[in-house]
């Protein structure tokens, strides 16, 4: 009860957010998705505007970011960043950001200068409107005494984060549902991060390409799940792989409050019709039953 209200105090606004308000469904994209258009500062500058009012058309409601450097998004200020979304009829929704241990770190346990780096990070997305921030990859060691220090460095991350009113989550990939001796990678970061201070944005395509069930880890973990990546091989539910029905019907049991769709390929040679045909793939879907 109390890790469930201290997360509630965070977002009271957000409350009921996958099933919309008045009936309306809102679902973020992940701008990865459209990074061959504006992936990085040069294509942003050049087509953000056309591209991001052509999402809003489809019915995204936010964004998460995926190109933050020294400050920048995009190549922008996060004040730009926030105002180019805005204008858009989009929301900053959240941040994909990474920043790996290094050996010294690692060998030590002394984070100074990676959490050096993350209060500039985490500066700046709070001045871009974001919700939260997400690291989508690091280099999983080979052995769990070194998992944990990483462990321990995402609960400090996750610290920072809620001191400034944001949230820190993990996403996954399928390499997380391997074994460090018989131990699963991605049951070792739940189990030694601090729910206060960490949820898991889980990867629902990546999870089942690790073979395992999305909907059996939020009955084993209920409520670690803050944020999902919808996602299928390309735009939702063409390749019958994943079992969206039942993600959608177990939203409450997995403490989900947004869900980002991302495009990792598209399948007819254009993106964006990609992700039109996901974006009316959810609006067509019953969220919660």
């Amino acid at each position: 009860m109390k890790r469930m209200l201290a997360m509630l105090s965070f977002f009271p606004l957000l409350l009921g957010s996958c099933s919309g308000n008045g009936g309306e469904k809102e679902f973020s994209i992940q701008l990865y998705s459209v990074r061959e258009l504006i992936g990085n500062p040069e294509l942003y500058a050049e087509n953000h505007v056309q591209v991001l009012s052509e999402l809003a058309g489809m019915g995204y409601t936010g964004v998460e970011a995926a190109c933050y450097n020294d400050g920048l998004l995009y190549g922008v200020s996060p004040e730009q960043f926030k105002a180019d979304i805005e204008a858009a009829g989009l929301k900053p929704l959240s941040s994909h950001v990474s920043l790996a241990l290094s050996e010294n770190a690692l060998m030590t346990g002394d984070f100074s200068v990676e959490l050096a780096w993350w209060d500039k990070c985490i500066a700046a997305h709070k001045a871009a409107g974001v919700s939260y921030l997400v690291m989508p990859w690091f280099p999983v060691p080979a052995e769990l005494d070194a998992l944990k220090r990483y462990c321990d460095y995402f609960n400090e991350i996750g610290r920072r984060c809620n001191e400034q009113g944001l949230r820190f989550g993990y996403h996954n990939h399928s390499h997380e549902f391997n074994k460090i001796g018989d131990k699963v990678v991605y049951d070792f970061i739940l189990e030694n991060t601090d729910p206060e201070l960490v949820f898991m944005q889980m990867d629902v395509y990546w999870a089942v390409m690790g073979r395992v069930s999305p909907v059996e880890y939020f009955k084993k973990y209920p409520g670690r799940f803050e944020l999902l990546h919808i996602k299928d091989y390309s735009a939702l539910g063409q390749s019958g792989m994943v079992g969206f029905d039942a993600i959608f019907n177990n939203f409450e049991l997995s403490g989900t409050r947004d869900i980002v769709v991302e495009i990792e390929f598209s399948t007819c040679g254009d993106i964006m019709q990609s992700c039109r045909e996901s974006a009316d793939y959810l609006k067509a879907a019953e969220f919660v039953k």
